[in-house]
């Protein structure tokens, strides 16, 4: 008997023809491809070469060709069964096993698709066709025509019958066991699941539709959001919204955004950045985290700003945690409180989010960060739980070298906690009530990270008080500051006050210039709100105070920069480099 179409597809999408014939071949990577000797006959210079993005592989030398079932046929002298078997295994999959229930089970799938294929297509057409204030909504969301059409989005009407059409074709036993419908017993009729709401076709990973996802759009009593329920070809933890797309983007970092819902999904992919996936919003599972690491070695978790998103994320952090390695990596994107990724797009656009993006945190730094700013540090039995808690998250770690450095870098950043403590109490009262206030302004911004609020509040006090940087020129100029937009801004502004005074046309053109910038920066630089109520030497005071900050903050960047250097690839040098980085801290 044949194997199923649908399961050698999925064996042959999840593993990379790379890995498979990097088992056996020592391969390196040439532009899009790799390269290396042939395993079919004995040369010295490589013909052999391996295309992932294409799905074969093929050798110059004996002119052999194909793909992952070929390479253990043709190189291991197996059968096709054999085959199938060994890399269903190395794929992940159940092995397939032609019984009775198996192949009644592969009939009852094609039924199942047919009918979910049937009801994407209608629905997709009725929004399309017959519903206008379904397509504004999505239009009015930033989701135009194109977006619907590719990710094919439908409507279920309030009054949707579309049952009467199904069971012309199919049996009531076949479409319930879809989940579709419910049966209203007082009425004895079947029920759309999704009346009244926008769908969202969930696939497998070979692009079949397997469930839906739906969205209220009107205001009712009822949530927002729902999914299909569990089936027998459909369990939440084992599926990743978009994921069929996403493989298929040219990725050279490897990267892929994890979001939580299904309109951050299609709001950032019609933005233009298309390596973009779901979990649904359920609990990302071990089984989704190793699919997605089947395609993408470094995911990137972004799930919404609120409490429940954060916790959400802690609780994804330390599940995941025991399962990383050397070349499967998770990273972590904190958003403001309660913006989700679609809204950060309307509002920062698509750049201002590749820019978030690129301030990920690594799992175990998203971690550390998370019970920090929830540790009370003079409490030492509160000390002494927070470094069990990180002892114990570490002793789950299954890659032992990677155990031993993580854990060896929580220890460090525990040690260092106490002689920090100490210099803030070696600070006297005056040092300290501008410390408090300088605080504020760390919290008062949410949408800005600490280094930001820092610059800001500096660019703020160049701008409109130049008397107190006249003398001190030359100490803003070796400034580096987080965007490049910021650096312009600063060194055109020094350009005009170097000569210790202030060149009203040059001012002029300048405040033209940077219009935009200079009102965002009054508007976030809460410290104006301070700094009018000191005399000139406070004001002083307070400047190099929020000096010092920026360049702790600073420091801290490159420490944690040094760090993850370290757990990605260890060499003595790297961790000389750490410790010497962290005497200069301690000096100061």
């Amino acid at each position: 008997m044949k194997y199923p179409k649908n399961y050698l597809e999925e064996i042959r999408l999840r593993l990379k023809v790379s890995q498979v014939v990097g088992k056996s071949v020592k391969l390196k990577r040439r532009g899009k491809e790799f390269i290396g000797l042939s395993p079919f006959t004995t040369e010295k210079t490589p013909s052999f070469t391996v295309s992932d993005e294409k799905g074969f592989y093929h050798c110059f030398s004996s002119g052999e060709h194909g793909n992952i079932f070929d390479f253990l046929i043709k190189t291991q002298s197996l059968k096709f069964g054999e085959a199938v078997r060994q890399l269903a295994a190395q794929a992940g999959m159940q092995p397939y096993r032609f019984t009775n229930f198996d192949v009644e089970k592969e009939k009852r799938y094609q039924i199942y698709r047919n009918i979910l294929k049937d009801f994407c297509e209608y629905h997709h057409k009725f929004i399309l066709e017959n519903n206008s204030f379904s397509f504004d909504y999505l239009k009015k969301r930033g989701i135009g025509k194109q977006t619907i059409t590719e990710f094919q989005i439908g409507f279920v009407p309030d009054n949707s019958d579309y049952y009467n059409n199904l069971i012309k074709k199919f049996s009531e036993e076949e479409i319930s066991q879809t989940g579709l419908f419910y049966k209203n017993e007082k009425y004895k009729k079947f029920i759309n699941r999704f009346h009244s709401r926008i769908i969202f076709p969930i696939r497998n990973i070979i692009g079949d539709v397997i469930a839906f996802g739906g969205r209220i759009i009107q205001d009712k009593k009822i949530a927002k959001y729902i999914n299909s329920p569990e089936t027998e070809f459909y369990k939440k933890g084992r599926h990743i919204f978009n994921l069929d797309k996403a493989k298929s983007v040219p990725n050279k970092d490897q990267e892929v955004i994890i979001v939580e819902g299904y309109m951050d999904v299609i709001s950032i992919y019609s933005s233009g950045l298309r390596n973009v996936v779901s979990n649904s919003g359920t609990a990302l599972t071990e089984s989704q985290i190793n699919l997605i690491w089947k395609f993408f070695s470094k995911p990137i978790i972004c799930l919404d700003g609120d409490i429940s998103g954060q916790k959400a994320a802690l609780r994804i952090a330390e599940n995941l945690l025991p399962h990383i390695k050397e070349n499967n990596k998770i990273d972590f994107v904190a958003l403001s409180k309660g913006m989700d990724p679609d809204d950060y797009v309307k509002q920062k656009g698509i750049e201002g989010f590749k820019d978030l993006l690129s301030n990920k945190l690594s799992i175990e730094e998203f971690i550390w960060r998370i019970y920090l700013n929830n540790l009370d540090r003079s409490d030492p039995f509160a000390a002494t739980k927070f470094e069990k808690k990180f002892k114990n998250l570490c002793e789950s770690i299954r890659d032992k070298t990677l155990k031993k450095y993580i854990l060896e870098n929580y220890l460090e950043k525990i040690r260092n906690l106490t002689p920090l403590q100490k210099n803030y109490r070696r600070k006297n009262f005056t040092s300290y009530r501008i410390l408090n206030e300088t605080k504020k302004i760390s919290v008062a911004k949410e949408h800005l990270s600490k280094e930001e609020i820092k610059e800001y509040s500096i660019l703020y006090i160049m701008y409109n008080y130049p008397r107190i940087i006249f003398p001190r020129v030359e100490i803003f100029e070796d400034i580096k500051f987080s965007s490049e937009n910021l650096n312009k801004l600063k060194s055109e502004l020094l350009f005009i006050l170097a000569n210790g005074s202030v060149d009203q046309k040059k001012m002029e053109n300048f405040k033209s210039k940077y219009s935009n910038l200079i009102n965002e920066i009054n508007q976030n630089a809460v410290i104006k709100n301070i700094f009018l109520k000191k005399d000139e030497n406070q004001q002083i005071e307070l400047l190099n105070e929020i000096l010092k900050e920026l360049n702790e903050i600073k420091f801290s960047k490159k420490i944690e920069s040094f760090e993850k250097k370290l757990i990605e690839n260890f060499d003595e040098k790297s961790y000389s480099d750490l410790i010497e980085l962290k005497k200069q801290i301690n000096k100061e």
